[in-house]
């Protein structure tokens, strides 16, 4: 009895011993294959080291990856961290052991890449949410069927719902290569049929790999992908060579390698029994070499004739990898799936994207659009107020850290400042050049120019940040394909806003009333009391400062410089006179057009964004050719003018 109770308390206190006993052991029986770690030999010893459970083999491995494994004379393996000698089990310093006597183990790229994907299947249990998210990013990269029984283990006690649904995504795309039998293959396979990501779509293409096959009769048993079609599918010559790859077919000479072989037999001026100078055709040089392949003289060639016969002879044909039909016709079954759902949302995305634009249009365009419409101006300059109104949203951040905050002031700020610089352009320069629009267009060019200008020696060249609040980082994401990001959200809500606003200023104010009367006949509204120089003035200024909140919004995404009223001016001309001058419902209706327009030539060529906006120049001269007052066209006398 006393035995025993001394054998239990022995155990009892050296469970460190024993471990560092047992880990220790492990390593010498590999102590080649770890001392001198190759990717071709080091999979034996992972998997002893894997396969033990011990508690300290995880912490050995990623010592041995980030090469702080270290050995000694004797093969005793041991840790150095910030040189001192750790035991490889414990941890606990060894200050027996001096560092100068061990040499450490380097691994390549390649070992510590394999030594990484062992480390998977402990870091998916990992306390350390990003040592899990990496582990499940090392899955991603390299499916293997060894990676199912850790993952799977490790989802049930994940505590992390995000995580959770990727691991099982994980799983999903593992059974789908890799499950037990073919009806859990397919079943993972046909859930594949909802996934719209990059690595589901991975997954199937990977099931639905095909190689070439060539044989003169298809086996029956072949999982036959399709039959390669002579013409459409292979050229013949290319057919012709896959298959003489296969048999010994004679090759096909070029014209230049036939002459370079009929040079070779030349005598007297004569190539078997012909003179050279009758040799001056390719029928001739290939009618003298068939005659000497036939003495024996050169080797045969393929002749037209003999093509076709090999071709008809033989089969051409891609088989599927994968050997079961079930499973790949489950995978084509779900790829089709997968590809109507992603051209739907592909379509959805573009279609969001065109929404998005159009919204930056309408903001950019409106104010333009009322000031053409009353005051028959062509204001260059209006691009340089979208400026102004940006630059004031990055100054108001320099005081105001708190990035809400500073949206919040800088809006209506913006609109302050560009309304009464709008007013102020009104009253110096414009209302002297009314009914000259060549004079009024010169002098507000002059005007953009000097407002760059001023720019640049107040804010100098470079691009000045303006920081959009945290709530407005990332992006909607709908699915794996149909995405926007919340700063364009924000836009477009705001697009919204200011179009219900103008709505009800020109629908159901005093204002409105005049601004409508004085764009529809001028000089009837003046027979009626209506002042048509303060009308102007404040229409003047109230798109000076719609323009100067476009700017505000635009510079949350766009890059805010002396130049980027430049950016938008020629689209917001386009929108007007697109959607028809002095009418809200109008700009809105040329915005729309514009951005779907730009969205679908962009994507049918989206490597060239300059020649998009050639085509939509064309495209708009075209449609003003027949529509030349805009979509929505104004009422009154003034639509004569």
């Amino acid at each position: 009895m006393l035995r025993a109770l001394l054998a239990v308390l022995l155990l009892l206190g050296l469970p460190a011993t024993a471990h560092a006993q047992d880990l220790q052991s492990i390593l010498q029986e590999h102590q080649a294959e770890l001392a001198k770690p190759s990717r071709t030999k080091v999979g034996p010893a992972l998997e002893a080291l894997t396969a033990s459970g011990l508690p300290s083999v995880p912490v050995f491995l990623e010592s041995l990856r980030d090469k702080q494994v270290w050995v000694a004379d004797d093969g005793t393996f041991y840790i150095v961290r910030k040189k001192t000698v750790l035991d490889v089990a414990t941890a606990e310093p060894v200050p027996e052991v001096e560092l100068a006597s061990l040499d450490q183990i380097k691994p390549n790229g390649g070992v510590r890449k394999v030594i990484s994907e062992a480390l998977v299947q402990f870091q998916l249990s990992d306390p350390d949410i990003v040592r899990r998210r990496d582990a499940l990013d090392a899955i991603s990269r390299n499916l293997d069927p060894s990676q199912m029984e850790p993952l799977a283990r490790s989802i049930e006690d994940e505590p992390d719902p995000a995580l959770k649904r990727r691991k099982e995504r994980l799983m999903n795309y593992l059974a789908a290569r890799y499950g037990e039998n073919d009806e859990a293959r397919i079943e993972a396979i046909t859930s594949l049929s909802d996934d719209l990501s990059v690595d589901g779509r991975a997954v199937l293409s990977q099931i639905l790999a095909t190689q070439t096959e060539i044989a003169q009769e298809v086996p029956d048993d072949a999982n036959v992908a399709r039959v390669l079609e002579i013409g459409s599918d292979l050229r013949r010559e290319q057919a012709y060579a896959m298959i003489g790859e296969e048999t010994d077919l004679p090759p096909i000479l070029s014209a230049s390698q036939l002459r370079s072989a009929l040079e070779t037999q030349v005598e007297d001026n004569k190539i078997a029994g012909v003179s050279i100078n009758t040799l001056n055709t390719q029928a001739a040089r290939e009618e003298a070499y068939d005659r000497l392949a036939t003495e024996g003289a050169l080797p045969p060639r393929a002749t037209p004739e003999g093509i076709d016969a090999t071709l008809a002879s033989w089969t051409i044909y891609e088989t599927y990898r994968e050997d079961n039909k079930a499973i790949t016709d489950a995978a084509n079954e779900a790829q089709a799936g997968v590809q109507t759902r992603v051209a739907a949302s592909q379509t959805a995305d573009l279609a969001l994207d065109a929404l998005s634009l159009a919204s930056i249009y309408f903001l950019a365009a409106i104010g333009l659009a009322i000031t053409f419409g009353v005051m028959g101006v062509i204001n260059m300059a209006h691009g340089e107020f979208i400026m102004m109104g940006a630059y004031t949203g990055y100054v108001v951040q320099q005081f105001i850290p708190n990035y809400t905050v500073s949206l919040i002031v800088a809006l209506p700020l913006a609109f302050a400042i560009t309304f009464a610089a709008g007013v102020a352009m009104e009253r110096l320069v414009i209302r002297w050049l009314y009914h000259r629009p060549l004079e009024t267009l010169l002098a507000t060019f002059g005007i953009s120019i000097a407002l760059q200008q001023l720019a640049k020696n107040i804010f100098g060249t470079q691009a000045r940040p303006l920081t959009s609040p945290s709530w407005l980082d990332g992006a909607w994401q709908i699915n794996e394909v149909i995405a926007i990001s919340y700063i364009r959200i924000a836009i477009f809500v705001l697009a919204l806003m200011f179009l219900g606003l103008l709505l009800f200023i020109l629908k159901k104010t005093r204002l409105g009333l005049e601004v409508r009367a004085v764009t529809q006949n001028p000089r009837m509204a003046a027979s009626m009391g209506i002042n048509p120089d303060r009308i102007k003035m404040m229409t003047f200024g109230l798109g000076s400062g719609i323009a100067g909140i476009a700017g505000v919004a635009i510079g949350l995404y766009a890059k805010v410089t002396s130049e980027m009223g430049s950016d938008y001016i020629v689209q917001s001309f386009m929108t007007v006179v697109v959607g028809g001058v002095g009418n809200v419902w109008g700009t809105l209706a040329g915005a729309g057009l514009i951005g779907i327009l730009q969205k679908g030539i962009e994507w049918f060529n989206p490597s060239n964004t300059l020649a998009a906006q050639t085509y939509m120049i064309l495209f708009i001269i075209l449609f003003i050719q027949f529509r030349p007052k805009g979509i929505v066209a104004l009422k009154g006398r003034a639509a004569g003018d």
